[in-house]
């Protein structure tokens, strides 16, 4: 079966640094355009991040632009999020997704969701 694991996540201060990976198996990585979500305490899963299958295609959501970097290795069956610069609002599970459609526009869209790795920034 499809699992996706989401590791890298933890405790870091204001303008710190982390790497999120997303460890995939039970399907042809390289097929899947991959997304990093996020849900903070209290809100709804926002949108972070996509990469397309090939790589050649990226897209970060204003909040982060700048200052996360999405990145996959299809020999590895990988998906990473490189967070710099990190705000207590970045506090939040992070989520990473599968999808077949090459430029996702819903999260509706993509098939399947890891279990999420918690970032809490302090201040």
């Amino acid at each position: 079966q499809v699992q996706l694991v989401e590791s890298g996540g933890g405790l870091v201060q204001a303008g710190g640094s982390l790497r999120l990976s997303c460890a995939a198996s039970g399907l042809t990585f390289s097929t899947y355009t991959m997304g990093w979500f996020r849900r903070a305490p209290g809100k709804e899963r926002e949108f972070v991040a996509r990469v397309s299958w090939s790589a050649d295609n990226t897209y970060h959501a204003d909040s982060v632009k700048g200052r996360f970097t999405i990145s996959r290795d299809n020999a590895k069956n990988t998906v990473y999020l490189q967070m710099n610069n990190l705000r207590p609002e970045d506090t939040a599970v992070y989520y990473c997704a599968a999808t077949k459609v090459r430029i996702p526009t819903a999260r509706s869209v993509y098939d399947y969701w890891g279990q999420g790795t918690q970032v809490t920034v302090s201040s």
